[in-house]
């Protein structure tokens, strides 16, 4: 046992769940939550900030290595981000930056160096970290691995929902080929793509409710914490 509790490492496709399901269940086990496509966001905000190359490498990795990433508690299960002393909430949803965010996150150095902050962050454990290859690379020394899936058209399907939901248009076809889309370049990324770890537990959310997962989650963590202390 690490010494705030164990790390639960979260992987698996683009809008499958995992930021949400991992809120709900840090909250309930008294865990913070960190998305670590957070980190790369950030970094995406800081190249558009200071009209960076987003081509060139080593500008990348150097704003990155002079502006810190951390995280602010507030409170809340999931800490505030903050890059160079300034802290980003909604900005990192702007669609500039999100066009940004797929440049930078294939850069082999950023990569390597933001998996090393996400390493610092979590190492004293009682964390849940969520991303594309935490099981894999970040924390493949993780109490509790899980690889959390969906087929494309259930995360499809979900996504319009939450668009409506906020009053805004959505087309199913048009999000169900960017899903597929995502999931190919994830999966065909050349540093540390979306693949399954043999030891993760494979959880197919398709046909469950956010909380059924949740729930599911949370029994996977009690049984490992009693484990862990025989």
């Amino acid at each position: 046992m690490r010494k705030n509790g164990i790390i639960i490492a979260i992987d698996g496709p683009a809008g499958v769940g995992k930021s949400s399901v991992g809120r709900d269940v840090a909250s309930e086990i008294g865990y913070k939550f960190i998305s670590s496509g957070k980190m790369y966001r950030a970094v995406a905000w800081l190249c558009v900030k200071n009209k960076i190359n987003l081509n060139d490498e080593d500008s990348v990795l150097l704003v990155a290595q002079k502006n810190p990433i951390t995280f602010l508690n507030s409170g809340d299960v999931e800490p505030v981000l903050m890059v160079g002393g300034t802290k980003l909430q909604e900005e990192l949803y702007d669609e500039n930056i999100a066009a940004a965010t797929s440049y930078v996150s294939r850069l082999r150095k950023l990569r390597n160096f933001l998996v090393e902050e996400q390493r610092r962050i979590g190492s004293d454990g009682g964390m849940i970290m969520e991303g594309r290859d935490i099981t894999t690379n970040v924390f493949p020394d993780a109490e509790l691995k899980i690889y959390l899936d969906a087929s494309p058209e259930a995360r499809a399907e979900r996504r319009v929902a939450q668009l409506k939901g906020k009053g805004l248009e959505a087309n199913y076809d048009e999000i169900l080929g960017m899903i597929k889309k995502r999931d190919e370049q994830d999966s065909r990324r050349e540093f540390n793509p979306l693949k399954r770890s043999d030891d993760s537990i494979y959880l197919d959310s398709t046909s469950l409710s956010k909380e059924e997962v949740a729930n599911k989650i949370i029994e996977l963590y009690k049984a490992t914490v009693k484990n862990l202390k025989k």
